[in-house]
């Protein structure tokens, strides 16, 4: 038997109880759903197709879900993509296909966390999407770009809902208190702005875990009563960090580490190093993020701070956690603080292309070695000059191919140690070497 987003069970959550029945009753995310925007009016016009609503958990997507059918007067089916697998989706498109053949009646198919469902998965949506068997809406807290395959996308429209502000998260639970038929009315439960507001940021945003804490304390309170600070704390629990080892938030947190590192904001780049190893993050991830950022963001403008990163991988190896974790945060403000030039990853990009244009070009004569430059044409056999044997250790003489000369990549900036570099540079130029290119 179908499983609908109707369905009662008993008792239901405070959550499911004050879902929303009507667009207008929707806390937040106006942006979608107010008249003239374009999800809303969809939904009103019942002329809304398969969608995908991406958006952070308790931002209403169950619920957005639940109005699409309600209003479009669709049967709604609930597939979950952690226990439900390809013979559900059979069974579902089956039942789909007599509805619309002998009721006239569509089907909506619900996917909550599609990004969990495999690409073959996925793909098996794809021809009862086209033929019209079944309207989808999945459900992700994921990018869909990352998280849903682009035949499913492209059959889609993807709307993302924003996170509930504070003021949002209160006016669901005072609601929820007032409402004697669905909600915690009957209980008479008192609760001041202060409280309700603290409980609101407490959850993140999150209306369906302040409903949950809401719940557990008003039950456990003789009618009347009020709720404490100290009563919600408990019943949340202990606040756990956004972020996920594999998902978008993740991979956010070390985003903003990076640009808040080559921004050169040590103390955001403590705060977001502290976000992800209290979420249980390995440290060694943001070791790797910095060896990188060491040639990247910094490269010749401070060459200790690969050594520096380097080495603080070495101590936290020897070290652990605990201890280690300091010469991480050492590693991530040294780095944070240096001073910052692109010109070395700018250098070898530009090499590297023009080594992928001219790979066959030989190597000039004097530039091989001595049995190898016998060997090669007598008109090529052009003596190489040692630089020992000059003054400062430098004589002018072609070091690329003859296609390539002048070609310069690597350009130092006048900053930290390149601009001892750029004046060595410089120098050289002066005495025929390579020109200098700002």
């Amino acid at each position: 038997m179908s499983a609908t987003l109707f369905a009662a069970s008993s008792p239901e959550p405070l959550a499911a109880r004050m879902r929303p029945e009507r667009l207008e009753d929707v806390v937040g995310q106006q942006h979608l759903l107010a008249p003239g925007r374009p999800l809303g009016d969809a939904i009103r016009n019942g002329t809304i197709g398969s969608v995908i609503l991406t958006g952070p958990s308790g931002t209403g997507k169950t619920t957005i879900a639940s109005l699409i059918g309600r209003y479009m007067q669709q049967t709604v089916v609930v597939l979950n993509a952690v226990t439900d697998g390809i013979p559900r989706l059979r069974e579902i498109v089956a039942d789909a296909e007599k509805r619309r053949n002998f009721e006239g009646r569509r089907t909506l198919v619900v996917i909550d966390e599609i990004h969990r469902w495999a690409k073959s998965q996925q793909d098996a949506l794809l021809p009862h999407v086209e033929n019209g068997v079944i309207t989808l809406c999945g459900a992700t807290t994921e990018v869909p770009g990352f998280a849903v395959v682009g035949a499913l996308l492209s059959r889609s429209r993807v709307y993302a809902l924003r996170p509930l502000t504070i003021e949002d998260v209160v006016s669901v639970c005072a609601r929820a208190l007032a409402d004697e038929h669905r909600g915690l009315g009957a209980l008479r439960v008192q609760a001041d702005p202060d409280t309700l507001r603290w409980l609101a940021e407490q959850s993140d945003g999150d209306a369906r875990r302040a409903l949950g804490a809401l719940e557990a304390v008003a039950q456990m309170l003789p009618t009347g009563a009020a709720l404490t600070r100290d009563a919600l704390a408990d019943a949340l629990g202990t606040r756990v960090v956004s972020y996920d080892r594999v998902d978008v938030d993740r991979n956010a947190v070390l985003s903003a580490f990076h640009k808040s590192l080559r921004g050169s904001d040590p103390h955001a780049v403590l705060y977001w190093l502290a976000r992800g190893l209290q979420a249980g993050e390995d440290p060694q991830i943001f070791l790797r993020r910095l060896a990188a950022m060491a040639t990247e963001d910094i490269g010749l403008a401070d060459p200790q701070a690969i050594g520096i990163v380097m080495t603080a991988w070495e101590t936290f190896r020897r070290l652990g956690p605990a201890e280690g974790e300091r010469a991480v945060a050492q590693a991530a403000v040294y780095c944070a603080v240096a001073p910052k030039s692109n010109r070395l990853y700018l250098g070898w990009a530009a090499a590297r292309a023009a080594a992928a244009e001219s790979p066959s070009v030989p190597v000039p004569a004097h530039l091989l070695n001595s049995e190898m430059h016998l060997r090669a044409d007598p008109d090529r056999r052009v003596p190489y000059e040692y630089p020992h044997d000059h003054p400062g250790a430098f004589v002018a003489q072609p070091y690329q191919p003859p296609e390539l000369q002048g070609q310069t990549y690597y350009h130092p900036l006048s900053v930290g140690e390149e601009k001892q570099i750029a004046k060595r540079l410089a120098w050289w130029a002066e005495r025929g070497g390579p020109p200098v290119v700002e």
